[in-house]
């Protein structure tokens, strides 16, 4: 199984760089990040996905379905910073949804959400 380069292709893209900084990138897998990140930072997940089937041989894709999460301090921060992911990925991948809009009310943080599929080549 490999998984969808989100981070490889978000953090080669200066204006996510910018948002969420550059050594390290704070584009962090599910449960990664650290306990409390510095700064403006995005989780991604796969909520589900699929090999891509065929009647007779192996797939030679799978499908995948991301949720990305950003986080700041502010929610044009949280704007800004998903809609820079979104621009760097969409020419990889396909944005499918969004999530709305919300505060953390234990951090205090505004979250920005959305959805993301992306075919990956085996």
């Amino acid at each position: 199984m490999k998984y969808p380069p989100i981070f490889q292709v978000a953090a080669a893209d200066p204006a996510v760089k910018a948002l969420l900084g550059a050594k390290p990138v704070r584009l962090y897998l599910f449960g990664l990040a650290p306990p409390k990140p510095k700064g403006t930072y995005c989780v991604w997940q796969v909520i589900s996905g699929s090999p891509e089937n065929f009647l007779a041989g192996r797939p030679d894709a799978e499908a995948y379905s991301l949720q990305v999460d950003v986080y700041a301090a502010s929610a044009d921060e949280a704007r800004a910073a998903g809609h820079a992911i979104e621009y760097a990925v969409e020419l990889s991948a396909t944005i499918t949804g969004y999530n709305g809009e919300s505060r953390d009310t234990e951090t205090g943080l505004y979250r920005y959400s959305f959805d993301v599929d992306w075919i990956v080549q085996r």
